[in-house]
């Protein structure tokens, strides 16, 4: 059969995140296909649903270029020509795709096929290590990392990556390695990220920033990307600037939001403590499972058959630079924030600038500046992030995404809403994000 005569086609991975399976992404599968028809086929890896999600980053990233071969091996049996790839993480599952595309970057993959789109929907990409300082915050990096066997030690960069002496995520970060070699091949990288309600991710680490500027929602002038208004927020200009007197500054809380408060505060005392002890004797126990999958991944017949995807990490050898891991998450108490001291001020933007990705990031102390027609742009401070996490973002930054931060009103689980991870009606602002990416991120 000639190539005329096929079936040509482009495979759409869709990666689901942690604890997940491939029915979380059912509506993306259902809105691309709805859209784009028979000349694009998706594929829901299933080998890393569930509790298999502890295993690792990358022995998840393993199996899912293992199902992405079998899928292009079906597919070519079946009379199509696959042409095109493209990868679509959603939660963990944008790391567990760039992992992959590191697999199919080193084995020729991305030789063979086009690569055309990679999209991540609020993915940790710096990790799950909270910069805020504090009694929770600080259990929370202690003993977080324990909770979820080798992803939980990767997500909080306590990991020691094979012979590196690095954590997994600054390895899949380093400018030499197959993983950014491979994702620099995909011309449409976008993300998307939660601002607010997000229980499980980070803004600073899905929108892949140093700060976050959405801490104070009220004293904010959003702009939104026309036609998808407060939902979707510009990625060339996320704030713009607001009048001085439009500020909010009373430090009082209102009753109303003491209300919003106390079911919260109700479930901390009362479900709270025999929740979470159950689900400390839950993740031991899968802790155990995880090692032992893990362990049988890399040795028997499941080691023949994964020994292929175990790629050089690096494209060339270099020498790395890299700060010391922190030794004691749970011991150390670092600011919420830089200080001043602690940034060159010289690198801040004019002030008459508007506010977007560019800016944000160079600026390392919270000031309010007068714009040119003398309206004011509250310029956030830098988080107090590690070295490591800071030289992540500036390595993913440097190979480009457009950024669009996402502001989900009508439902407290904005992680679930923003791909529509099930089917309510409360989710309906997820489907406006689902949109807004295929008409203007997604290309076929």
């Amino acid at each position: 059969m000639s190539v005329d005569s096929a079936k040509v086609g482009h495979l759409c991975v869709l990666v689901h995140g942690l604890w997940g399976n491939p029915s979380h992404l059912d509506y993306l599968a259902a809105a691309l296909k709805e859209r784009h028809g028979d000349e694009l086929h998706t594929l829901c890896p299933s080998g890393n649903s569930g509790n298999n999600t502890y295993d690792g980053v990358d022995v998840l990233g393993e199996r899912v270029v293992q199902e992405i071969e079998a899928a292009l091996q079906n597919l070519e049996a079946d009379g199509h020509v696959i042409k095109k790839i493209s990868l679509i993480g959603y939660s963990l599952g944008g790391l567990v795709a760039r992992y992959a595309i590191g697999i199919l970057q080193a084995n020729g993959w991305l030789d063979k096929l086009e690569p055309v789109n990679f999209t991540t929907f609020a993915s940790p990409h710096v990790g799950a290590r909270t910069p805020l300082k504090g009694f929770a915050s600080s259990v929370w990096n202690g003993v977080g990392p324990s909770m979820i066997s080798a992803s939980g030690q990767q997500m909080f960069m306590v990991d020691s990556f094979r012979d590196t002496g690095r954590p997994l995520f600054s390895v899949m970060a380093d400018r030499e390695s197959v993983f950014i070699q491979g994702l620099k091949r995909f011309p449409n990288r976008s993300l998307y990220a939660n601002v607010v309600n997000d229980r499980i991710t980070s803004f600073f680490s899905t929108a892949i920033s140093k700060t976050d500027p959405f801490q104070d929602l009220d004293n904010l002038n959003i702009n939104y990307v026309e036609g998808y208004e407060r939902v979707i927020i510009n990625c060339d200009q996320w704030l713009l600037p607001q009048k001085t007197s439009d500020f909010k500054t009373s430090p009082w809380k209102t009753p109303v939001a003491y209300a919003r408060q106390m079911p919260l505060f109700l479930l901390a005392m009362f479900i709270l403590p025999p929740a979470l002890t159950a689900f400390v004797v839950h993740a031991a126990i899968q802790t155990v499972r995880s090692r032992k999958r893990i362990r049988l991944h890399g040795e028997g017949q499941l080691g023949a058959l994964f020994k292929k995807y175990r790629v050089p990490l690096l494209v060339k050898d270099a020498q790395h630079a890299m700060e010391e891991v922190l030794e004691n998450v749970n011991a150390t108490q670092e600011p919420a924030y830089l200080s001043s001291t602690d940034d060159d001020d010289s690198d801040v933007e004019d002030a008459a600038t508007p506010l977007n990705e560019n800016n944000l990031d160079l600026l390392g102390t919270a000031k309010q500046q007068p714009s040119a027609d003398g309206d004011t742009i509250a310029h956030p401070p830098k988080l107090a992030l590690t070295p490591e996490q800071f030289e992540i973002i500036d390595s993913l930054n440097g190979v480009g995404f457009h950024k669009y931060p996402v502001y989900i009103h009508t439902h407290h689980h904005s992680h679930a809403a923003i791909v529509v991870r099930i089917q309510k009606d409360s989710f309906w602002e997820g489907k406006i994000v689902v949109k807004h990416w295929l008409d203007n991120e997604f290309k076929a």
